[in-house]
């Protein structure tokens, strides 16, 4: 057995975390998430006596799955999702350690994951996100008007996720993007992965109109960052910041629910949809790694069956449904 067998958990977790980081190229957000649930898990073998993963059984993985969905004074009980999470993020550090021959096995691979709820992705009405998009052109300031204009009609053209935008930098723009037709963006998704995705003429028209009269003048009052994106101080805009534009854009439009970036994601996915588009298409636009993770858009919900089945019936046309 490798000598470093014998490290505690958190050392066991740093090496796994600077591993994830450097190897496989995951950002600090979704880093500092596996921490987080591998120093819970930890907090709570250590609680049980125990010293370093090599000593875990299984029958302490499915005990902190337990306590997860039950919680305790301290902790609330967590959603179904959330646990399986921790299992995801144990398993994958186990499977590490077993790799690098600190530990003789994963205890954790037989344990089963929580079942989750399929849900559908939330996504608004067309005439929705045309008042959302309306609503971030409609503020006092000139300047952020036409940055945060820019911001959600990207998110929405693209389908692209909050962090995707925001990591971008000027110079990844085309070097023959114009102010006509159909632009197109080079984003880099999960892993690295970099993937092509076209825009049409309403994100053009906004793009070009933030570069060219309000990035200039952000740019002036920071350190002239690279970033695409920047906030009202010259700073590289950051997954926050583009949230809260969102929320603002929102409670200006008079949206009741609280929406986030990915909200405009499901909407882009489901949008397309609806219009025809091929699934698989739609995966590459996303970005997903496998036409699974992109079918749940395809799913039914009962309002729109029902919708459906009040227009396409002859019965129900001319009776009523029930």
């Amino acid at each position: 057995m490798n000598q470093v067998g014998q490290d505690g958990f958190a050392a066991a977790i740093d090496r796994y975390c600077a591993h994830i980081a450097a190897e496989r190229g995951l950002s600090r957000h979704t880093v500092d998430g596996y921490r987080r649930d591998l120093l819970r898990f930890a907090q709570f073998a250590q609680a049980r006596g125990l010293g370093r993963f090599g000593d875990v059984s299984r029958a302490d993985v499915e005990d902190f799955l337990t306590y997860l969905g039950t919680g305790d004074c301290d902790h609330p009980p967590l959603a179904p999702a959330s646990v399986a999470r921790a299992l995801a993020a144990l398993r994958a550090l186990l499977e590490f350690e077993v790799a690098e021959g600190v530990i003789a096995e994963d205890v954790s691979r037989e344990v089963p994951a929580p079942v989750l709820p399929r849900r559908l992705p939330k996504a608004l009405r067309y005439e929705q996100v045309a008042a959302l998009l309306d609503a971030a052109r409609s503020q006092p300031d000139e300047t952020l008007a036409l940055r945060d204009s820019a911001l959600l009609e990207l998110l929405y053209a693209t389908g692209a996720r909050i962090s995707e935008l925001t990591a971008l930098d000027v110079d990844d723009l085309p070097d023959d993007h114009e102010g006509e037709g159909m632009g197109v963006l080079m984003l880099r998704g999960k892993g690295g992965k970099e993937r092509l995705v076209p825009f049409g003429r309403a994100a053009q028209r906004a793009l070009d109109g933030y570069l060219v009269r309000s990035r200039p003048q952000l740019a002036i009052r920071g350190r002239f960052s690279p970033a695409l994106f920047l906030t009202a101080r010259g700073s590289r805009l950051t997954r926050q910041s583009g949230y809260q534009i969102l929320q603002r854009a929102g409670a200006r439009a008079d949206l009741e629910d609280r929406i986030s970036p990915h909200t405009l994601r499901h909407s882009f996915a489901t949008h397309l949809l609806d219009g025809g588009a091929d699934v698989r298409v739609v995966q590459e636009l996303l970005g997903h790694a496998s036409v699974t993770t992109t079918q749940i858009y395809t799913l039914v919900t009962p309002q729109r069956m029902i919708a459906e089945y009040r227009t396409s019936h002859p019965r129900a046309r001319s009776t009523g449904l029930g």
